[in-house]
């Protein structure tokens, strides 16, 4: 499964790679109206891609970080009521063994 996202981050770093080749351009972006930002295309798409990617990508690792938590909890809460249990047994069968 590495083979498989190394070959697709190879992939995807080409593509970039030849986008920013082929449209190596200077563009001037207006922020307001007095003030305006001359930059290269590539630096400019980049910028907006990683201008949407990141929060998403932050929001994906908070969650999975938070179930995990959330998992590990539940998992120790059952095997600690599931020794309980067992325990509970074991006592309950002694008990039972010494008054016939």
């Amino acid at each position: 499964m590495k083979v498989f996202r190394s070959i697709l981050w190879l992939v995807i770093v080409a593509a970039l790679a030849a986008f920013s080749a082929a449209n190596w351009v200077p563009v001037e972006l207006t922020i307001w109206q007095g003030l305006a930002l001359d930059t290269k295309l590539p630096a400019l798409v980049i910028a907006a891609f990683l201008l949407g990617f990141v929060p998403m990508w932050l929001v994906h690792r908070t969650t999975r970080w938070r179930l995990s938590r959330r998992i590990t909890a539940l998992e120790t809460s059952l095997a600690n009521s599931a020794s309980l249990s067992s325990t509970q047994l074991d006592a309950a069968s002694r008990r039972a063994s010494e008054n016939p």
